[in-house]
């Protein structure tokens, strides 16, 4: 397994990514493949020109597979740490979702738990 450096600034979105982490298919599924319970809500980075390279990578990678119901989009989860916090990225398979763009989800709310503000600027591993 690879250890993968992201380094993006933090941003508030438009909520949707808590949306799609509070429906009950897509929390048993986090439970189920990565062992905890998400809180409910995504911690948004725009990445840097440079770690857009290393956003590639991810996708290329498989992944762990969200797979949804009919009408649902698919996503990919991404074991990862900030700092000594595990966390997953998540990668919305969606048409127009941001290529600078990166979700990540744990147990606790990472903006509380580390201290963060839109414009902070946040370093995650990522395990490829």
């Amino acid at each position: 397994m690879r250890r993968l450096l992201l380094e993006g600034t933090l941003f508030s979105g438009k909520e949707e990514g808590m949306k799609f982490i509070i429906l009950p298919w897509v929390t048993r599924q986090i439970k189920e493949k990565l062992g905890f319970e998400p809180f409910p809500g995504t911690l948004n980075l725009k990445l840097s020109e440079r770690d857009m390279k290393n956003k590639a990578a991810l996708d290329r990678s498989k992944g762990i597979e969200i797979l949804p119901p009919l009408g649902y989009c698919r996503g990919r989860l991404f074991k990862a740490e900030m700092g000594k916090i595990d966390c997953a990225i998540v990668i919305p398979d969606v048409l127009d979702y941001p290529k600078d763009t990166i979700e990540i989800i744990a147990s606790e709310n990472l903006r509380k738990r580390l201290q963060l503000f839109d414009g902070s600027k946040v370093e995650v591993y990522a395990f490829i």
